[in-house]
């Protein structure tokens, strides 16, 4: 049954009424009636929610339940000091607060109530925010996040601490979308003006981005212990503040089965919740780019599924799909012909390392070197890194597509053959070797990281295997799941070096071990990189590790080189 407008207008005179008697000689600063409660209701009995904001009100807080025009009416009146902690801190969890989050209508205090909501999602935007470069160290910094996502963020969190709201929303959505999306928003984008004038993101064509600044601060330890421990006191005191309106709206609409049972019917209730209340995902609203584009981090794609996509205004001749090795991911190979020319396609599955798998690598490079183990976290940092130094002119593979939830990346595929054939073919022919460029190779190796380690970035995975020499003699970088900003510089310089002693065989190859370290040696200095980097490579911290690949005589002839490294550069 559908309220008219007269009846509208009386019943909210009554509520400013019945506020200001419970408020008596106290100062009324705001009045909002909230407007969650669902309006399909046949019965016309859907409980109305107000909050009444009082200045210095005794008691703090107060709420109880009257009958107006026929209609249950929860009345919370609550001390304006009280309220705006729980605006500017949550300290209610947000009982109060949170009612903001919905659509309103002000009875009172309209300009007070729209300053105060802005407050509140700013806070919550921040939180969000925060959230995600949690969830996505590396990746924040890339990530494009439309208003939207806010939105929907915050809708979810409450729906998951207070499952019931989902029946109140039911009626507010089409699809998985809210029917009044762009009135819903206008809050957001104004709160959002706010915070880029604060210097706390930017806005590029509607994407919103964390400024590097906020995006240190939130990444402190403090900061992701403060978030959880919020949604305690949210649980609490949503669940004590927000049950008995919720409770009384359902039983409001079964009466009859609730005198019946004296409980409630939580099956019914279930049959009638919106099932696109359980399809919000705020993700969708949360980009990555690609150097094809943007891709949302919800889009769901798997490997044939993007080669329809790649091929949707071709049609190939053939079409195959190769698994090309990996141990701790799945790799495989995209073959397509068009027109009589070969396409190809690098999947990288990133799966989650534990148990036993993860086991033996945690034990070889314990107390040296800490490795991101969960395939969206390895995920996030190729991602993040590839992009990230593209942009800066290094070459690395394309990324053309990303699917976070099925946590595969597809890049182009670079003909042409990994560094460890160069270092085997030095084992075999040294003197050849520095003819053929092969010692060049290796310089330029070392003069690349010293240019990534500029930017303080470091690699984390840096095997010969990892850097691959194409047909027209371009060096690429590969596979950055390990990269990080800050990182362990010598690590990466460690683990090249003592790896690369792994394709050499003792005593003959001591002088091709020597070569090999005096060029990276040569171009990682070349490229401005810090002697002292280099000289940390020789410690028992770093020789330790790579003895389980490495020959003790190989390991011995690159410390000892990397010792006398100041005398390379003379």
């Amino acid at each position: 049954m559908t309220i008219s407008l007269s009846e509208l207008n009386m019943l909210k005179q009554q509520i400013i009424d019945l506020a200001y008697h419970t408020a008596g000689s106290a100062h009324i600063t705001a009045i909002s009636l909230i407007d969650t409660y669902p309006t399909h209701t046949e019965n016309g009995k859907a409980v109305l929610e107000v909050i009444v904001i009082v200045k210095k009100f005794q008691p703090r807080l107060l709420s109880y339940v009257k009958t107006l025009n026929g209609r249950n009416v929860i009345i919370f009146t609550v001390d304006q000091w009280i309220f705006e902690r729980d605006i500017d801190r949550g300290v209610l969890g947000e009982a109060i607060a949170s009612k903001l989050i919905f659509p309103y209508s002000s009875l009172q205090g309209k300009h007070y109530l729209y300053t105060q909501e802005l407050l509140l999602k700013k806070r919550l935007i921040l939180e969000s925010i925060e959230n995600l470069s949690i969830g996505y160290p590396e990746l924040i910094y890339h990530l494009q996040i439309k208003p939207q996502f806010f939105l929907y963020d915050v809708l979810l969190k409450r729906m998951r601490v207070f499952p019931l709201l989902a029946y109140e929303m039911s009626d507010k959505l089409e699809g998985s979308t809210l029917k009044d999306e762009e009135k819903a928003l206008k809050s957001y984008n104004d709160a959002l003006i706010q915070l880029e004038a604060e210097g706390l993101i930017t806005r590029t064509d509607d994407y919103i981005t964390a400024s590097k600044e906020f995006v240190l601060k939130s990444q402190k330890p403090i900061v992701w212990i403060t978030n959880l421990t919020k949604n305690a006191p949210r649980t609490l005191f949503t669940s004590f503040f927000g049950i008995f309106p919720q409770l009384l709206n359902i039983i409001a609409q079964n009466t009859d089965a609730f005198f019946k049972t004296q409980k409630i019917n939580l099956r019914l209730i279930q049959t009638d919740i919106n099932p696109n209340c359980y399809a919000i995902d705020p993700q969708k609203y949360v980009f990555v780019p690609t150097s094809e584009g943007s891709v949302s981090l919800a889009d769901k794609v798997n490997i044939s599924g993007f080669a329809q996509k790649m091929f949707v205004n071709e049609k190939p001749e053939k079409i195959t799909f190769n698994a090309v090795g990996g141990v701790l991911n799945d790799v495989y190979l995209i073959k397509a012909q068009v027109n009589n020319v070969e396409h190809k396609v690098l999947v990288k599955r990133f799966k989650d390392w534990s148990g036993f798998k993860w086991f033996p690598l945690r034990l070889w490079s314990f107390g040296t070197k800490t490795f991101a183990v969960s395939g969206k976290a390895r995920l996030a940092k190729e991602c993040a890194t590839s992009e990230f130094l593209r942009l800066r002119g290094f070459n690395v593979p394309k990324i053309l597509y990303v699917s976070n939830p099925e946590r595969l990346v597809f890049m182009d595929f670079i003909e042409g053959e990994d560094l460890s054939h160069s270092i085997k073919r030095l084992a075999l022919e040294p003197e050849k070797a520095k003819t053929n460029g092969e010692l060049a190779n290796i310089e330029t190796v070392g003069e690349l990281f010293a240019k990534v380690h500029s930017y303080g970035m470091t690699l984390g995975d840096t095997k010969p295997e990892n850097v691959m020499v194409s047909k027209d003699g371009t060096i690429y970088l590969l596979d950055f799941e390990q990269a990080a900003q800050d990182g362990d510089k010598t690590w990466d310089i460690a683990e090249f070096l003592y790896y690369a002693g792994h394709y050499l065989q003792p005593l003959p190859n001591n002088r091709a071990a020597e070569a090999i370290t005096e060029a990276f040696i040569k171009g990682y200095l070349r490229g401005g990189g810090e002697l002292k980097h280099i000289k940390k490579a020789e410690s028992p911290k770093y020789t330790r590790i790579f003895s389980v690949f490495t020959l003790p005589t190989i390991i011995l002839a690159i410390a000892s080189t990397i010792r006398k490294s100041k005398e390379v550069t003379q």
